[in-house]
């Protein structure tokens, strides 16, 4: 059978585009204003590269450079970038030679979701460098995209098989010059002659490289399983053409070139455009340019089961000169997010263990004991607190951590009755050594959960058997409710930490971060909100509608 629908998504980085300016920069010219140009690198490796550079400007402090930098972008890594600024004073390509007049480092996410990101220059000893500062604005050079939602049926197609009917499908090929690339197929309806296809869609790009007048060549095959597939016909129209459908079915007789030349052929079927919508599907970056939060809350295990703090085989041991896995991995993740939280207050809660000071058994309990304000400030803040508590509770159990799921739905839940668009998006990191005990509870609060803005993350610390864990994360099957109901959308990434242990920096963050924008973008989705404030698309394609729901199920 041949593969059906589109090829399978991908996650390619989106290509950001950041414009620079500059403010009262040092005067470092005698008789005139210093020529000022802007250069950027990029950290890999644990090196500094430089990766562009921008036009050079004459004689002015205050530049707004014409030049931009395009970098990719990855939400799930710390991309950290150095913007230096020289005064050109000779003809030479290397720029040490020439004035410096100050730098600034920062992160790409830092730059996105504050879309103008301003600092102060510095000089290379930290110090400022007089009132210089500069302004970095990042733009999405893909941004929203455009879907063709169709939906084709047929009537009287011929019939290509002895002992039964045809089992029909179509293709889609966009015709560039003497070529044909194939850009959709459909599923095979069986032994029909008068199929209808389930509705699907094609992006833009894909379908017509955004030419509406570009050929489109449909072909209508017959399945065989042998892969001989049968020719039925064919028919050509344009983007232009079909998009006049919208509001009014659309037929085209379908034909095979070789029975024209008999005077009593007519068609071998005829094909209908039932439907056509343009539908608007917003980016990551569209809502977190517009200024949506990511809200990061961190749940930690305290059983008993993790060993006594005080010994070096416990995995809350403390060695002052290697973090402990819970530490590492909190760091990894949270790096990350906190760019996305203006505020880099981060609620940190603890369960499994008794606490001060009835040293009762606690599954949600906040890690700075205030309950009024469990916030800490920045990642720092979280390792602080984290270490704190483990010098004044007992290690217990069992592990539950629906209770901490719970929490955080409640605000998420808070934040879709509120309405009032795209503001606020939660992310829970969930670190444990073992086994929880609470599944049915985690199964109901994940599915739950599953309806509101909310991804969870679970990280297995230590060497215990997480077999049974995978379950929530849903990629081997759909996750249900212990009362059958299935989750509305994936939203729970699960992954042991010994499979990190020996990789490189940033490979666990990359991974159980990856889904992130997915799951945001498909909730608002879902929920037909768009960016706030909502964005004006530059040119308005035929047949266009407003952003909607889910797309059609392939």
């Amino acid at each position: 059978m041949p593969p059906i629908g589109a090829p399978p998504p991908v996650n390619p980085a989106s290509k950001v585009e950041l414009r620079v300016s500059c403010t009262n920069l040092l005067d470092k010219d005698a008789l005139s204003k210093s020529d000022p140009i802007c250069r950027i690198k990029t950290f890999q490796g644990g090196h500094w590269y430089e990766s562009g550079r921008t036009e050079h400007i004459m004689n002015t402090l205050n530049p707004t450079f014409a030049r931009p930098f395009t970098v990719d972008y990855y939400f799930e890594e710390v991309q950290k970038l150095k913007f230096e600024v020289f005064d050109i004073d000779n003809a030479t390509d290397t720029l040490d030679d020439d004035d410096f007049l100050g730098y600034m480092e920062c992160t790409l996410g830092q730059i996105v979701s504050n879309k103008t990101y301003t600092q102060p220059l510095l000089l290379k000893e930290g110090k400022r460098a007089g009132k210089g500062s500069i302004s970095v604005t990042a733009e999405e050079l893909s941004g929203t995209s455009e879907h063709v939602h169709l939906t084709f049926f047929a009537r009287k197609l011929d019939n290509k098989d002895f002992f039964s009917k045809s089992d029909p499908y179509l293709e889609i090929h966009r015709c560039d010059y003497a070529s044909q690339q194939m850009v959709y197929r459909t599923e095979v309806v069986k032994n029909n002659l008068n199929p209808k296809w389930k509705p699907f869609k094609v992006n833009m790009q894909t379908l017509c490289d955004r030419d509406f007048d570009k050929k489109l060549l449909f072909k209508c095959y017959d399945w065989d399983s042998d892969g001989s597939h049968d020719f039925i016909g064919q028919f050509e129209t344009t983007y232009r053409q079909m998009s006049q459908a919208v509001g009014s079915p659309m037929e085209f007789p379908c034909i095979n070139p070789k029975k024209t030349k008999k005077k009593s052929y007519k068609n071998s079927g005829v094909i209908t455009l039932q439907s056509l919508k343009v539908v608007k599907e917003y980016s990551f970056l569209d809502y977190v340019m517009s200024g949506c939060q990511i809200n990061f809350t961190v749940g930690v295990d305290f059983t008993a089961s993790n060993g006594d703090p005080r010994q070096t085989t416990s995995l809350h041991y403390i060695n002052p000169y290697a973090p402990n896995e819970y530490m590492k991995a909190l760091i990894a993740v949270g790096e990350v997010v906190q760019d996305y939280d203006s505020d880099k207050l981060f609620p940190a809660l603890g369960f499994g263990a008794r606490i001060p000071p009835n040293f009762q058994v606690s599954h949600e309990f906040p890690l700075n004991f205030n309950s009024q304000n469990p916030f800490c400030t920045g990642v720092q803040g979280i390792v602080e607190a984290y270490q704190n508590a483990l010098r004044q509770v007992q290690l217990y159990g069992p592990t539950n951590i629906a209770p901490i799921i719970k929490h955080v739905a409640r605000f998420a839940q808070a934040e879709q009755q509120k309405g009032g668009g795209a503001e606020n998006y939660y992310v829970l990191l969930l670190l444990t050594d073992g086994v929880i005990t609470d599944m049915a509870e985690t199964r109901e609060a994940i599915v739950r959960a599953s309806h509101l803005p909310m991804s969870i993350i679970i990280v297995g610390v230590g060497d215990a058997d997480f077999t049974d864990m995978e379950v929530l994360d849903g990629d081997d099957g759909l996750l249900k409710s212990p009362r059958g109901e299935p989750v509305k959308r994936d939203i729970v990434q699960f992954v042991p930490f010994r499979q990190f242990k020996s990789a490189p920096v940033g490979a666990l963050s990359k991974h159980v971060l990856a889904e992130v924008p997915t799951q945001l973008t498909g909730y608002y989705s879902s929920m037909k909100i768009p960016p706030n404030p909502p964005k004006a698309a530059p040119f308005q394609v035929p047949g266009t509608v407003p952003p909607a729901g889910p797309p059609p199920q392939q």
